[in-house]
C-alpha cells in the first residue's frame, strides 16, 4: 500500500492504517528507535507510541512524506525515553556516543529561545547543503539516526578509520561555520 492510500485511512480514522504503517515501516521504525534506546523492548515501546501520536496527529496534520513523519515521531519518542532513562546515568548508547561527538560543535548548553534553535538549525541545514552528498548522508546516519560507526562502515564499504575521519572532519568544518555564523561554540 503506497504512502497516500495509509494517510487517507488515518484521515477516514480506519484503524487499518496502524496494520498498514506496521508492515510498511516497523523495520524502519525500529532502527531509528534501537539505535537510541539501545535496548529492543524500549524500541517496540517507542515504535507502538509513534503508531499512537501519528493516529492523534492525522488529522488535522497530513504528512507529504510519511516515513520522514513517523521517522521524526519516533526519533523524539525514543530521545525522551532515553533521557528519562539516563537522568542519573549516563548509559553508553549510541545516541550518548553521538552527542559526545557532537558536544564539540554544540556550544554546551542548548539556546533557551525558540529564534535561537531555529536559527542554529538553518544553520546546520546550510552547512549540511554545502557537503558531498556522502560527506552529508554519513553525518546524518550518525547524528540523526544514531547508527553505529560499524553498520556506517558495512553500507559503504569503508574501513572504521576512514568513516571517523570523515566524522570528525565534518564535525570540525561544521564548528568552524557555526562560529562564522556568530555561534559561540
Amino acid at each position: 500500500m503506497n504512502d497516500e492510500d495509509i494517510v487517507r485511512l488515518y484521515w477516514d480514522r480506519d484503524e487499518s492504517a496502524l496494520r498498514e504503517t506496521e508492515v510498511k515501516y516497523q523495520n524502519y521504525l525500529m532502527k531509528i528507535a534501537v539505535n537510541i534506546l539501545s535496548n529492543s523492548e524500549d524500541g517496540r515501546e517507542a515504535v507502538n507510541d509513534t503508531y499512537l501520536k501519528a493516529w492523534n496527529a492525522m488529522p488535522p496534520h497530513k504528512p507529504n512524506v510519511l516515513s520522514l513523519f513517523l521517522g521524526r515521531i519516533t526519533r523524539q519518542l525514543s530521545i525522551d525515553k532515553w533521557r528519562g532513562k539516563t537522568r542519573e546515568k549516563r548509559g553508553g548508547t549510541e545516541y550518548a556516543l553521538s552527542l559526545d561527538e557532537l558536544s564539540d560543535c554544540s556550544g554546551g548548553d542548548t539556546p533557551e529561545e525558540s529564534y535561537e534553535l531555529k536559527r542554529l538549525a538553518k544553520a546546520i541545514s546550510e552547512y549540511l547543503r554545502t557537503l558531498s552528498d556522502d560527506k552529508r548522508n554519513v553525518f546524518v546516519w550518525r547524528y540523526y539516526f544514531c547508527e553505529p560507526i560499524k553498520e556506517i562502515c558495512e553500507r559503504r564499504g569503508e574501513t572504521e578509520n576512514k568513516i571517523k575521519s570523515m566524522l570528525h572532519r565534518t564535525r570540525a568544518g561544521l564548528k568552524q561555520y557555526l562560529e562564522k555564523e556568530g555561534f559561540s561554540v
